[in-house]
């Protein structure tokens, strides 16, 4: 059923054509989970229940109504031309985007996308932050078909025992069904699940949902506290972005069905680190050996470490 849903198929889609993508720099600040501050918005009621009571004759109660109703409509319909003509409106902008994709990709690479309807073959999965700057298809060039992934806060990858979350049920499709190559755990600068893991004081039980997912993370945390508690509040965070993927790849080997793969060396498991403030990446890899006593752990280190810049 999954894979009917998902569109797994046996069948090698043709590699799409490349397109180049510039980057502009972004300008950030900290303390912004996200990259935007979260603000309560208070709605006022449209209409207040009134304290008074009176009696209103009939034919001017449905009078006063279709004049509010006539009014509303005036209001919505002037908003909606407002926007029309500033070019405002995000869904205008997003409706050329999407045409512009159909004339410039979809039309022009027409074998790429009709062999990609027929089903799909990548060779990555990718674990990346839900950080709207965090873009894996723009930053590293993915084209539709070439990367199964996945996006949650701080990027983060819960260990076995954890239970089922989204992360790992999109994990056991591309391992199990898709039989990807490659699982790419990618961090990034200034991320606010990473802030807001190492922010947190106590381990008791929270409301916040956020609070609840990033506590994933509390081995990297308390690895940082314990290596890098002389350093910066900013220090200790950047610390522990890069500490968090290498405890999330080495999640990855608590599912059988991984370390299986990864022992067979027909799976492998990578780290990547994206510095937006200056638009740099770092990559690694986990270098896996199985142990050949029955019962024991096997032993990992990381290697292959590259700085693009």
């Amino acid at each position: 059923m999954a894979q009917a849903v998902l569109g797994s198929s046996s069948s090698s889609p043709l590699p799409c054509k490349s397109f180049s993508t510039d980057l502009p720099r972004i300008s950030y600040s900290s303390s912004i989970i996200f990259g935007s501050q979260l603000k309560l918005v208070e709605f006022e009621p449209l209409y207040q229940r009134s304290t008074v009571s009176c009696k209103i004759p009939p034919a001017l109660s449905l009078k006063a109504l279709g004049e509010t109703l006539r009014m509303t409509q005036e209001l919505t319909n002037n908003k909606l031309k407002s926007l029309n003509q500033n070019g405002s409106d995000p869904f205008n902008e997003m409706k050329h985007r999407f045409l512009s994709f159909k004339k410039n990709k979809f039309l022009e690479d027409l074998e790429c996308f009709q062999n990609l309807a027929n089903g799909q073959a990548p060779k990555f999965m990718v674990i990346a932050c839900a950080d709207s700057r965090v873009c894996p298809s723009t930053i590293l060039g993915f084209q539709p078909g070439e990367a199964f992934m996945v996006r949650n806060v701080a990027n983060l990858v819960p260990p076995v025992e954890n239970g089922p979350t989204e992360t790992n049920a999109a994990l056991e499709f591309a391992v199990n069904a898709l039989e990807v190559e490659n699982i790419l755990v990618i961090g990034h600068s200034c991320c606010g699940g990473i802030r807001a893991l190492m922010s947190m004081e106590h381990e008791e039980n929270s409301s916040s949902f956020i609070r609840s997912w990033v506590v994933v993370g509390k081995n990297a945390r308390s690895s940082t506290k314990a290596v890098a508690s002389n350093l910066s509040f900013d220090q200790q965070c950047r610390h522990c972005e890069k500490e968090s993927i290498n405890r999330s790849m080495v999640n990855l080997l608590t599912y059988p069905w991984i370390q299986e793969r990864v022992a067979k060396e027909v799976l492998s498991i990578h780290g990547g680190y994206y510095n937006f403030v200056d638009c740099t990446f770092e990559k690694w890899t986990l270098d896996y050996h199985e142990s050949s006593s029955e019962g024991k752990s096997g032993k990992f280190s990381l290697k292959d470490r590259e700085f693009w810049c």
